[in-house]
């Protein structure tokens, strides 16, 4: 089985097979995390032999071949990929934003997500509250769960209860936000936003550490415990997969390598070790187990990592409406 490390070697293979002119053409299509990983990868390539690169020429070749055919309108293409990737709902506001920047009318807050954590904290701590959360939906999720967890708790909470009950950039906040970012926006100004609300929210804490996710959320129901039953609601982390039907686990475990789920199952109950041992065949329980016994201490930022990658493939598969992520079904069905 192809582990994510095979799949970036090969990545870095290729780009230093394309040479530097058309590797950095590729960089500019990739988010920041992409780059610094890809970027990793191709730093610590040695001994690359001349079989390896064909290896991975040829790999690529016949991958590529699979879409030489495809002759769909680029803009209908992206809409139909994203949709069913991500669901109508969060697809609406990337595509938005896709076509957006091809118009070359995009917001330039993506400019933020090149920037490290702390400096994007430090250029926006002392600011409203209110334009922090405004500034923090636009950015990648785990980048403002990173942004987020620099802040003092204080303010961390009041931009988590702002981000959940956030409604978009009025044009008496934009002017604002303008002014405060002026130099890395470069004079443009954001256009109004769907991506606020207790999802948002939601989605931005389960990036964070378990530490600082229960954190804001005992801090948050001080301040407003029905909008904070609202984010919990719509954040799923990895045990309440213990509560999904059968069938889903099956699903998932056909999206997740082996690897990730052994350092996953690292950190977690027996009980929920047990749900995903029984949903696959015995032989394969039976090697996962060796495989997690053998394993030696896995740090637990490692584990949670995982732990939510697979959560994210949950998120996916229930939004493509492949699985149910609110357990047996009970009387949903007549």
């Amino acid at each position: 089985m192809t582990t994510n490390e095979d799949k970036l070697r090969d990545s870095a293979i290729l780009m230093m097979a394309l040479g530097e002119d058309a590797a950095a053409e590729v960089f500019k299509y990739l988010n920041p995390k992409e780059v610094q990983e890809l970027g990793s990868a191709m730093a610590s390539l040695t001994q690359l032999t001349r079989n390896d690169m064909d290896q991975v020429l040829e790999d690529f070749r016949q991958e590529a071949d699979q879409f030489m055919s495809v002759t769909l309108d680029s803009n209908e293409y992206i809409r139909s990929v994203l949709n069913k990737a991500l669901g109508t709902d969060r697809a609406a506001g990337i595509i938005e934003d896709i076509l957006d920047a091809e118009r070359g009318t995009g917001s330039g807050i993506d400019a933020l997500n090149w920037l490290d954590a702390t400096s994007v904290a430090e250029l926006i701590a002392d600011e409203h509250p209110q334009i922090i959360a405004t500034i923090l939906v636009h950015l990648e999720r785990d980048r403002a769960a990173d942004v987020l967890i620099e802040l003092n708790e204080r303010l961390r909470d009041d931009v988590v209860l702002r981000i959940a009950t956030f409604g978009g950039v009025q044009p008496n906040a934009l002017q604002e936000l303008t002014e405060v970012l002026n130099s890395l926006l470069a004079g443009q100004s954001a256009k109004r936003s769907k991506m606020g609300g207790p999802r948002t929210a939601a989605e931005i804490i389960n990036y964070m550490s378990s530490v600082h996710e229960e954190a804001i959320i005992t801090n948050l129901k001080t301040m407003d415990a029905d909008l904070t039953d609202r984010i919990v609601e719509e954040m799923f982390v990895f045990d309440n997969l213990l509560e999904v039907e059968d069938q889903a686990i099956q699903l998932i475990l056909k999206e997740v390598e082996t690897t990730a789920l052994t350092i996953a199952l690292k950190g977690t109950t027996d009980e929920l070790r047990e749900k995903f041992f029984r949903n696959m065949s015995n032989r394969a329980a039976d090697m996962l187990r060796e495989d997690i016994a053998a394993q030696g201490p896995v740090r637990m930022s490692k584990v949670e990592e995982e732990q939510k990658a697979i959560v994210e493939v949950a998120r996916r598969l229930a939004e493509e409406g492949q699985i149910n992520l609110s357990g047996p079904a009970g009387d949903e069905y007549v």
